[in-house]
Protein backbone atom coordinates (compact mmCIF):
# COMPACT_ATOMS: atom_id res chain seq x y z
CA UNK A 1 0.00 0.00 0.00
CA UNK A 2 1.34 3.09 -0.99
CA UNK A 3 0.21 6.00 1.29
CA UNK A 4 0.10 9.29 -0.50
CA UNK A 5 2.54 11.99 1.49
CA UNK A 6 2.04 15.16 -0.85
CA UNK A 7 -1.42 14.67 -0.17
CA UNK A 8 -1.75 17.19 2.92
CA UNK A 9 -0.40 19.89 0.25
CA UNK A 10 -4.22 19.93 -1.16
CA UNK A 11 -5.94 19.11 1.96
CA UNK A 12 -6.75 15.46 0.56
CA UNK A 13 -7.35 13.83 3.77
CA UNK A 14 -9.18 10.52 4.83
CA UNK A 15 -12.18 11.40 7.37
CA UNK A 16 -10.23 11.23 10.10
CA UNK A 17 -7.29 13.38 8.62
CA UNK A 18 -5.04 10.35 7.72
CA UNK A 19 -3.41 9.91 4.32
CA UNK A 20 -5.18 8.41 1.51
CA UNK A 21 -3.91 5.41 -0.09
CA UNK A 22 -3.30 2.96 -3.40
CA UNK A 23 -2.11 -0.11 -4.45
CA UNK A 24 -0.48 -0.47 -7.84
CA UNK A 25 0.70 -3.64 -9.43
CA UNK A 26 2.79 -2.79 -12.47
CA UNK A 27 1.97 -3.32 -15.90
CA UNK A 28 4.70 -5.26 -18.18
CA UNK A 29 5.19 -6.51 -22.13
CA UNK A 30 2.34 -5.42 -24.41
CA UNK A 31 0.46 -3.21 -21.40
CA UNK A 32 3.59 -1.22 -19.86
CA UNK A 33 2.19 1.95 -20.80
CA UNK A 34 -1.58 0.86 -20.30
CA UNK A 35 -3.28 1.78 -16.88
CA UNK A 36 -6.85 0.83 -15.76
CA UNK A 37 -8.21 2.31 -12.27
CA UNK A 38 -10.30 0.86 -9.74
CA UNK A 39 -12.15 3.02 -6.88
CA UNK A 40 -12.97 0.77 -3.98
CA UNK A 41 -15.98 0.67 -3.58
CA UNK A 42 -17.57 0.76 -0.05
CA UNK A 43 -21.52 2.88 0.16
CA UNK A 44 -21.51 6.32 1.82
CA UNK A 45 -22.15 8.56 4.99
CA UNK A 46 -24.32 10.88 4.86
CA UNK A 47 -24.81 12.48 8.18
CA UNK A 48 -21.82 13.65 11.12
CA UNK A 49 -22.54 10.65 12.80
CA UNK A 50 -22.69 8.23 10.78
CA UNK A 51 -19.22 9.60 9.51
CA UNK A 52 -17.59 9.90 12.74
CA UNK A 53 -18.39 6.11 13.20
CA UNK A 54 -16.80 5.49 9.38
CA UNK A 55 -13.63 7.26 10.27
CA UNK A 56 -12.48 4.82 13.09
CA UNK A 57 -12.88 2.13 9.95
CA UNK A 58 -11.19 1.53 6.53
CA UNK A 59 -13.35 2.97 4.98
CA UNK A 60 -12.71 6.10 7.24
CA UNK A 61 -9.13 5.95 7.66
CA UNK A 62 -5.98 4.14 5.98
CA UNK A 63 -4.65 3.92 9.77
CA UNK A 64 -7.26 0.64 9.24
CA UNK A 65 -7.02 -0.71 6.00
CA UNK A 66 -5.07 -3.68 4.90
CA UNK A 67 -1.06 -2.88 3.50
CA UNK A 68 -1.80 -5.60 1.14
CA UNK A 69 -4.69 -6.08 -0.93
CA UNK A 70 -5.42 -9.63 -3.16
CA UNK A 71 -5.62 -8.64 -6.84
CA UNK A 72 -8.82 -10.77 -8.28
CA UNK A 73 -11.41 -10.43 -11.30
CA UNK A 74 -10.50 -7.17 -13.53
CA UNK A 75 -7.30 -6.60 -11.58
CA UNK A 76 -5.58 -9.79 -12.28
CA UNK A 77 -2.79 -10.48 -13.65
CA UNK A 78 -2.91 -14.23 -15.19
CA UNK A 79 -3.61 -14.21 -18.31
CA UNK A 80 -5.99 -16.91 -18.01
CA UNK A 81 -8.12 -15.30 -15.16
CA UNK A 82 -8.36 -11.90 -16.76
CA UNK A 83 -7.26 -11.93 -20.57
CA UNK A 84 -7.45 -8.04 -21.91
CA UNK A 85 -5.90 -6.52 -19.03
CA UNK A 86 -3.54 -8.68 -16.86
CA UNK A 87 -0.84 -7.29 -17.71
CA UNK A 88 -1.66 -3.46 -17.03
CA UNK A 89 -0.65 -1.56 -14.80
CA UNK A 90 -3.44 -1.87 -12.36
CA UNK A 91 -4.32 0.31 -9.27
CA UNK A 92 -6.93 0.18 -6.38
CA UNK A 93 -7.66 3.80 -5.64
CA UNK A 94 -8.50 3.02 -1.55
CA UNK A 95 -11.83 4.75 -0.77
CA UNK A 96 -11.78 6.87 3.08
CA UNK A 97 -14.37 9.52 2.13
CA UNK A 98 -17.38 8.26 2.54
CA UNK A 99 -18.75 10.33 -0.67
CA UNK A 100 -17.35 8.52 -3.44
CA UNK A 101 -14.34 10.52 -4.69
CA UNK A 102 -16.68 13.46 -4.78
CA UNK A 103 -16.64 16.35 -1.67
CA UNK A 104 -14.43 19.00 -0.97
CA UNK A 105 -16.14 20.09 2.50
CA UNK A 106 -14.58 20.17 6.38
CA UNK A 107 -16.55 19.23 9.57
CA UNK A 108 -14.82 21.02 12.54
CA UNK A 109 -17.02 21.84 15.83
CA UNK A 110 -13.96 22.55 18.25
CA UNK A 111 -14.41 18.69 19.16
CA UNK A 112 -14.83 16.86 16.19
CA UNK A 113 -12.91 16.99 12.81
CA UNK A 114 -14.15 15.58 9.79
CA UNK A 115 -12.80 15.86 6.37
CA UNK A 116 -14.58 15.31 2.95
CA UNK A 117 -11.76 15.73 0.89
CA UNK A 118 -12.89 12.80 -2.20
CA UNK A 119 -12.26 15.19 -4.79
CA UNK A 120 -8.58 16.55 -3.08
CA UNK A 121 -7.90 12.50 -2.24
CA UNK A 122 -8.32 11.50 -6.32
CA UNK A 123 -6.33 14.53 -7.29
CA UNK A 124 -3.63 13.38 -4.61
CA UNK A 125 -3.37 10.52 -6.22
CA UNK A 126 -3.18 11.08 -9.57
CA UNK A 127 -0.24 13.58 -9.09
CA UNK A 128 1.11 10.98 -7.37
CA UNK A 129 0.68 8.02 -10.21
CA UNK A 130 1.63 10.74 -12.94
CA UNK A 131 5.38 10.68 -12.71
CA UNK A 132 4.93 6.68 -11.89
CA UNK A 133 3.88 6.78 -15.85
CA UNK A 134 0.73 7.49 -15.86
CA UNK A 135 1.36 10.90 -17.35
CA UNK A 136 2.72 8.34 -20.60
CA UNK A 137 -0.26 6.19 -20.86
CA UNK A 138 -1.14 4.80 -24.26
CA UNK A 139 -4.64 4.14 -22.58
CA UNK A 140 -6.50 4.18 -19.57
CA UNK A 141 -9.89 3.23 -18.08
CA UNK A 142 -11.18 3.96 -14.60
CA UNK A 143 -13.74 1.10 -13.33
CA UNK A 144 -14.44 1.39 -10.06
CA UNK A 145 -30.13 4.26 -6.19
CA UNK A 146 -32.95 4.80 -6.36
CA UNK A 147 -36.06 7.18 -6.01
CA UNK A 148 -36.13 5.45 -1.88
CA UNK A 149 -32.90 7.00 -1.39
CA UNK A 150 -32.99 10.32 -2.71
CA UNK A 151 -33.08 11.99 0.41
CA UNK A 152 -29.85 9.85 1.91
CA UNK A 153 -27.89 11.33 -1.12
CA UNK A 154 -29.29 15.11 -1.32
CA UNK A 155 -28.17 15.09 2.61
CA UNK A 156 -24.46 13.86 1.02
CA UNK A 157 -24.03 16.15 -1.37
CA UNK A 158 -25.23 19.02 0.74
CA UNK A 159 -22.93 17.62 3.84
CA UNK A 160 -19.65 16.54 1.34
CA UNK A 161 -19.58 20.12 -0.61
CA UNK A 162 -20.37 17.51 -3.62
CA UNK A 163 -22.61 19.76 -5.45
CA UNK A 164 -20.07 22.30 -7.18
CA UNK A 165 -17.76 18.98 -8.15
CA UNK A 166 -20.72 17.38 -10.58
CA UNK A 167 -21.48 17.90 -13.83
CA UNK A 168 -22.34 21.76 -14.91
CA UNK A 169 -24.22 21.11 -17.63
CA UNK A 170 -26.33 18.43 -15.59
CA UNK A 171 -26.86 21.03 -12.75
CA UNK A 172 -27.54 23.83 -14.67
CA UNK A 173 -30.37 21.65 -16.61
CA UNK A 174 -32.07 20.65 -13.72
CA UNK A 175 -34.62 21.82 -11.36
CA UNK A 176 -32.86 20.26 -8.52
CA UNK A 177 -29.19 19.88 -9.26
CA UNK A 178 -27.94 17.57 -6.76
CA UNK A 179 -30.25 14.92 -8.71
CA UNK A 180 -26.89 15.04 -10.90
CA UNK A 181 -25.16 12.53 -8.42
CA UNK A 182 -27.70 9.72 -9.47
CA UNK A 183 -26.29 7.96 -13.10
CA UNK A 184 -29.32 8.22 -14.71
CA UNK A 185 -29.38 11.86 -15.17
CA UNK A 186 -25.19 12.28 -15.40
CA UNK A 187 -25.06 10.02 -18.42
CA UNK A 188 -26.50 12.26 -21.28
CA UNK A 189 -23.91 14.66 -19.96
CA UNK A 190 -20.85 12.14 -20.41
CA UNK A 191 -18.77 12.41 -23.10
CA UNK A 192 -16.16 9.77 -22.08
CA UNK A 193 -17.14 6.14 -22.83
CA UNK A 194 -18.76 4.18 -20.68
CA UNK A 195 -19.32 0.67 -19.64
CA UNK A 196 -22.15 -0.10 -17.64
CA UNK A 197 -21.82 -3.41 -15.51
CA UNK A 198 -24.54 -4.23 -13.00
CA UNK A 199 -26.85 -6.45 -12.03
CA UNK A 200 -30.68 -6.39 -12.54
CA UNK A 201 -31.17 -7.23 -9.04
CA UNK A 202 -27.84 -5.44 -7.22
CA UNK A 203 -28.36 -6.26 -3.51
CA UNK A 204 -27.02 -3.78 -2.13
CA UNK A 205 -29.85 -1.80 -3.52
CA UNK A 206 -32.64 -4.60 -2.63
CA UNK A 207 -31.82 -4.12 0.93
CA UNK A 208 -30.62 -0.88 1.28
CA UNK A 209 -32.71 0.91 -1.51
CA UNK A 210 -36.03 -0.77 -2.62
CA UNK A 211 -36.45 -2.49 0.73
CA UNK A 212 -34.33 -0.23 3.39
CA UNK A 213 -34.54 -1.30 7.13
CA UNK A 214 -37.15 1.73 8.06
CA UNK A 215 -39.84 0.24 5.29
CA UNK A 216 -39.51 -3.10 6.30
CA UNK A 217 -40.40 -3.50 10.44
CA UNK A 218 -42.39 -6.03 10.64
CA UNK A 219 -39.85 -7.82 8.98
CA UNK A 220 -41.99 -9.20 5.90
CA UNK A 221 -39.20 -9.18 3.77
CA UNK A 222 -36.68 -10.58 5.98
CA UNK A 223 -36.85 -13.92 4.34
CA UNK A 224 -36.43 -12.71 1.05
CA UNK A 225 -33.35 -10.91 1.59
CA UNK A 226 -31.84 -13.82 3.02
CA UNK A 227 -33.03 -16.14 0.30
CA UNK A 228 -34.95 -15.71 -3.52
CA UNK A 229 -36.45 -19.07 -2.53
CA UNK A 230 -38.49 -17.31 0.18
CA UNK A 231 -39.57 -14.35 -1.88
CA UNK A 232 -43.48 -14.33 -2.00
CA UNK A 233 -44.76 -13.73 -6.03
CA UNK A 234 -46.00 -10.50 -4.50
CA UNK A 235 -42.33 -9.54 -3.59
CA UNK A 236 -40.95 -11.39 -6.80
CA UNK A 237 -43.39 -8.80 -8.98
CA UNK A 238 -41.94 -5.91 -7.02
CA UNK A 239 -38.42 -7.05 -7.55
CA UNK A 240 -38.87 -7.43 -11.26
CA UNK A 241 -40.59 -3.64 -11.01
CA UNK A 242 -37.45 -2.70 -9.61
CA UNK A 243 -35.32 -4.28 -12.94
CA UNK A 244 -37.94 -2.47 -15.15
CA UNK A 245 -37.23 1.30 -13.81
CA UNK A 246 -33.57 0.58 -13.95
CA UNK A 247 -33.93 -0.70 -17.25
CA UNK A 248 -36.02 1.73 -18.34
CA UNK A 249 -33.61 4.30 -17.05
CA UNK A 250 -31.19 3.02 -19.19
CA UNK A 251 -33.04 2.64 -22.19
CA UNK A 252 -31.86 5.97 -23.86
CA UNK A 253 -27.99 4.72 -23.03
CA UNK A 254 -28.79 1.53 -24.68
CA UNK A 255 -30.36 2.60 -28.05
CA UNK A 256 -28.49 5.89 -28.68
CA UNK A 257 -25.22 5.40 -27.44
CA UNK A 258 -22.68 5.07 -29.97
CA UNK A 259 -19.34 4.37 -27.71
CA UNK A 260 -20.68 3.29 -24.72
CA UNK A 261 -21.35 -0.96 -23.08
CA UNK A 262 -23.73 -2.48 -21.09
CA UNK A 263 -23.46 -5.99 -19.20
CA UNK A 264 -26.69 -5.83 -17.12
CA UNK A 265 -27.42 -9.79 -15.82
CA UNK A 266 -30.05 -10.72 -13.81
CA UNK A 267 -28.22 -11.92 -11.28
CA UNK A 268 -28.35 -11.39 -7.37
CA UNK A 269 -24.96 -9.80 -6.79
CA UNK A 270 -23.14 -7.02 -6.16
CA UNK A 271 -19.35 -5.79 -7.03
CA UNK A 272 -18.90 -8.60 -10.67
CA UNK A 273 -15.77 -7.48 -12.08
CA UNK A 274 -14.07 -7.58 -8.38
CA UNK A 275 -14.11 -11.45 -7.93
CA UNK A 276 -12.92 -13.95 -10.09
CA UNK A 277 -16.11 -16.17 -9.72
CA UNK A 278 -17.80 -13.29 -12.07
CA UNK A 279 -15.53 -11.43 -13.71
CA UNK A 280 -13.97 -14.66 -15.54
CA UNK A 281 -13.49 -18.30 -15.11
CA UNK A 282 -15.35 -21.57 -15.77
CA UNK A 283 -19.07 -21.19 -14.45
CA UNK A 284 -19.01 -17.19 -14.61
CA UNK A 285 -22.22 -15.54 -15.63
CA UNK A 286 -22.60 -15.25 -19.01
CA UNK A 287 -25.29 -13.44 -21.10
CA UNK A 288 -25.56 -14.84 -24.75
CA UNK A 289 -22.60 -16.95 -24.24
CA UNK A 290 -20.29 -13.68 -23.34
CA UNK A 291 -19.12 -13.58 -19.87
CA UNK A 292 -18.43 -10.04 -18.08
CA UNK A 293 -14.49 -9.96 -18.99
CA UNK A 294 -15.11 -10.66 -22.56
CA UNK A 295 -17.99 -8.10 -22.60
CA UNK A 296 -15.86 -5.26 -21.35
CA UNK A 297 -13.13 -6.53 -23.46
CA UNK A 298 -15.30 -6.25 -26.59
CA UNK A 299 -16.92 -3.12 -25.86
CA UNK A 300 -12.78 -1.65 -24.87
CA UNK A 301 -10.98 -2.92 -28.01
CA UNK A 302 -13.38 -2.31 -29.82
CA UNK A 303 -14.19 -5.62 -30.97
CA UNK A 304 -17.79 -6.03 -31.50
CA UNK A 305 -20.80 -3.75 -30.27
CA UNK A 306 -21.48 -4.76 -26.44
CA UNK A 307 -24.38 -3.77 -25.14
CA UNK A 308 -26.33 -6.74 -23.13
CA UNK A 309 -29.31 -7.37 -21.32
CA UNK A 310 -30.49 -10.41 -19.98
CA UNK A 311 -33.87 -12.00 -19.88
CA UNK A 312 -35.66 -11.34 -16.30
CA UNK A 313 -34.96 -13.87 -13.13
CA UNK A 314 -35.09 -16.74 -12.83
CA UNK A 315 -34.17 -17.36 -16.63
CA UNK A 316 -30.33 -17.12 -16.26
CA UNK A 317 -29.14 -20.38 -15.33
CA UNK A 318 -25.27 -18.98 -15.11
CA UNK A 319 -26.20 -16.94 -12.19
CA UNK A 320 -24.59 -17.59 -8.41
CA UNK A 321 -27.21 -15.34 -7.03
CA UNK A 322 -25.13 -14.33 -3.97
CA UNK A 323 -28.04 -12.85 -1.91
CA UNK A 324 -25.86 -12.51 1.60
CA UNK A 325 -26.16 -9.03 3.69
CA UNK A 326 -23.83 -6.60 1.92
CA UNK A 327 -23.04 -4.17 4.16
Amino acid sequence: MTLVSDASNNGGFCLDGSLPAYHLHRGFGAGASNWLLQFEGGGWCNDIQSCLDRAKTKRGSSLYMNKLEDFNGILSNDASLNPDFYNWNRVKLRYCDGGSFSGDAKFDNGTSVLYFRGQKIWEAIILDLLPKGLGKADKGRDITLNYTMRTFFENLVSLQGIEKNLDKNCTSFLDNPKLCMFPQYFLNYMTTPFFILNTAYDVYQFHHALVPPSADMNGDWKGCKLSIASCTPQQLDILQGFRGDMLAALRSFFMDSTNGGMFINSCFGHCQSETQETWFSLGSPIIQDKTIAGAVGDWYFSRNISKFIDCAYPCDASCHNIIAQVS
